[in-house]
């Protein structure tokens, strides 16, 4: 009987060791996942090196929205992490680092803290049409038009090899800046 009883425990313990193994493999495949940020493109608001929690499955359940902060498959084997400015149906206009989209102006706050260092009397953002760039007027049905914060350092969808993102090579938003620590914070 006591033979029993220790057997039942032992496989017990082994289902809840294996239940917890294949839990944290699933909230790590499927909800949530680390990303490490590579290259300033950008700065100010990750840093080279930054480790980012990244939501996988929010987005799949509601829409991407302008402005979130988004992880993508650029290449194969390559991740890049850009902000969304552009959603399907949007005509994209910078002019005198000004963004006006569907020919509204909008703020961009993440931006001035970069645009306050500038030493030269140039733009942060240079003038541009999507039509310029990518020869479409507004961005397609399925994609986004897509942004680093460091618009001068930052391949992105004004770069014809990057171009729209189509939402399918969307991997996650990125939520917070968990590592390393002095850089902790949520992204807005």
């Amino acid at each position: 009987m006591e033979k029993k009883k220790e057997k039942n425990e032992l496989f017990e313990w082994i289902k809840t060791i294996g239940f917890v193994i294949v839990s944290a493999w699933g909230i790590h495949f499927f909800l949530f996942a680390p990303i490490e940020v590579n290259g300033a493109s950008m700065m100010p608001t990750f840093e080279n090196g930054d480790r980012v929690v990244v939501d996988k499955i929010g987005p799949k359940l509601m829409d991407y929205e302008r402005f979130d902060v988004v992880v993508f498959e650029a290449k194969k084997d390559t991740n890049y992490i850009k902000r969304i400015i552009g959603i399907p149906g949007d005509r994209i206009v910078y002019e005198n680092d000004e963004l006006f989209i569907n020919g509204k102006k909008y703020e961009e706050p993440y931006l001035e803290e970069y645009k306050n260092r500038l030493k030269d009397n140039g733009t942060f953002t240079e003038d541009f049409t999507l039509e310029e760039y990518l020869g479409e007027e507004v961005v397609p049905d399925g994609y986004f038009f897509v942004l680093g914060d460091n618009r001068r350092n930052s391949t992105d969808s004004r770069d014809p090899s990057v171009g729209f993102v189509s939402k399918d090579k969307i991997l996650g938003t990125a939520k917070a800046v968990f590592f390393p620590i002095d850089n902790l914070k949520i992204i807005k």
